[in-house]
């Protein structure tokens, strides 16, 4: 059950445009973070530049229910709370988008934005554009054009049915914007700003060099019984979530085995461990293994700044996260990306970014990692990945809504 609307009445509201913007997971909390950012800075300006001003509401679905690690995000990255949450939590594809969209109708009536904007890919950035069209409302789509090109992928399938409803199609880099092209979208609803991430990656960017790795391990330390090791030099950094690589122990076993004996035998190996992968460790009798191997450092999930230090200093990034492949690819650090495809193409070598495809082929990855271990950082900045994406989203949305009020 949502809580109450927290929308208040205002006479003059439709002299100001109207943007109603959707968060449903954790990695949607560092791209929304900038926008809301952006709209501040435009309001503060507004009435001297003789702009319409933008009322903003922002919602979260819920879709991450796990209210502990969803408040420090939104504290770490200054997100203000939500004015609505519709707490929908945890469920199958069809629950969650079924559940959303029934209970984001009822916000979008009550309040009758001029924009819904949705980020990414997550079951609620699919459930709240088919809601917003459904009652007459523009979406606007944040990170549209990746493909992947795997339909067995929910994401592939929320990216692409948001896109095909979409007003406006905000894309991270050229490749996106030939996804879009090639599926027969007008070139004026497609708009290239960069990349989001990249935004608060370089907010924070100061913030995290100045932690220290030792704070950051000893706090976060999953194993209260274990003294956190020293780390002085090069150490590597894995994350490691995603169903096709920890939900059969066929692969997840040899995995294991490859990260103790590989890549622990030759660095400490530190390990943000996620609750869906230490439960699979558990059940597959994994998890002592796991813990007996003393330069496999386990830590608890982090905070975006505390993982934006890992990633700052670490010499190797092992990884099946999509932002931290767009992260690695601006900050140069040598990435092996555990999927056998990506959305994010202009992160991989071939393309001038960090990253290498390894899938969970224990030989390919101990190959990869032998040849790119001594590699050093590569530094590559994408077009438009300058930290000012979300201030193009919101000039783009202020022009476009400005025109819809002269025409009221």
């Amino acid at each position: 059950m949502c809580q109450a609307l927290l929308f208040p009445e205002t006479m003059n509201a439709r002299s100001k445009i109207q943007i109603m913007s959707v968060v449903g997971a954790r990695p949607n909390f560092m791209k929304i973070a900038p926008l809301v950012e952006a709209i501040d800075a435009h309001n503060r300006s507004a009435s001297s530049l003789g702009a319409s001003p933008i009322e903003h509401r922002l919602v979260h679905t819920g879709q991450h229910y796990d209210k502990r690690m969803s408040k420090s995000f939104f504290e770490a990255l200054s997100i203000p709370r939500p004015d609505i949450d519709l707490e929908i939590g945890s469920g199958t594809h069809a629950e969650q988008v079924g559940q959303t969209m029934i209970a984001f109708e009822k916000v979008v009536r009550e309040w009758t934005p001029d924009w819904v904007v949705v980020v990414g890919d997550v079951n609620a950035t699919c459930a709240c554009s088919i809601t917003a069209k459904k009652e007459h409302v523009k979406v606007a789509h944040i990170e549209a054009g990746l493909r992947s090109f795997d339909l067995e992928m929910p994401e592939e399938i929320n990216r692409m049915v948001t896109d095909r409803l979409s007003d406006l199609l905000f894309t991270t880099d050229e490749l996106a914007d030939q996804n879009l092209r090639n599926e027969g979208v007008s070139e004026d609803r497609i708009q290239r700003v960069g990349n989001v991430m990249i935004d608060t990656l370089e907010r924070h960017r100061e913030a995290a060099a100045r932690l220290s790795l030792s704070d950051v391990l000893v706090s976060n330390a999953l194993l209260s019984d274990r003294a956190v090791p020293t780390v002085n030099g090069r150490f590597s950094v894995l994350t490691m979530h995603r169903p096709s690589n920890v939900d059969d122990p066929a692969i997840l076993g040899p995995l294991v085995d490859l990260l103790i004996e590989e890549v622990a035998g030759d660095m400490p190996l530190v390990w943000p461990i996620h609750p869906r992968t230490r439960k699979n460790l558990n059940e597959f009798g994994l998890w002592e293994r796991v813990q007996d191997c003393a330069n496999i450092i386990l830590l608890e999930p982090v905070g975006y700044v505390e993982m934006l230090h890992l990633n700052l200093n670490a010499s190797m990034m092992l990884t099946d996260s999509g932002g931290l492949q767009e992260e690695c690819c601006v900050l140069g650090t040598p990435c092996l990306t555990l999927r056998w495809n990506t959305e994010r193409p202009v992160t991989l070598t071939e393309h001038g970014g960090a990253s290498t495809l390894v899938g969970n082929d224990v030989d390919r990855i101990r190959a990869a990692y032998r040849q790119r271990r001594d590699e050093g950082r590569r530094m590559h900045r994408p077009d438009m990945w300058d930290g000012n994406s979300a201030t193009r989203i919101v000039e783009i949305l202020v022009a476009t809504g400005d025109d819809r009020i002269q025409r009221r």
